[in-house]
């Protein structure tokens, strides 16, 4: 299963508006992404409910897994993007 380890860029974490993006674009995939803290269980990258409760904040690591390596790497982009500037 395709993984990519990336940093939080969000300054506020993956909290309401980051968590949200994510998930809307996750949602739109042919595929499903997971995101997680390492060690922990991961969550449906597609649920922004979800995503908030890992509790990832700003400069965290997370993995970002799924079926499909061009999948992946979309979503670890927006992860690693601060997307409460945009």
């Amino acid at each position: 299963m395709p993984t990519k380890t990336v940093v939080v860029g969000s300054a506020v974490g993956l909290h309401a508006r980051p968590a949200a993006i994510i998930s809307e674009a996750a949602g739109e995939l042919d595929s499903e992404v997971m995101i997680g803290l390492p060690g922990d269980e991961p969550v449906d990258a597609g649920s922004s409910l979800l995503i908030m409760t890992l509790g990832a904040g700003n400069g965290d690591t997370v993995e970002v897994s799924g079926d499909d390596q061009a999948d992946v790497d979309a979503i670890a982009a927006l992860v690693e993007k601060d997307l409460d500037a945009e």
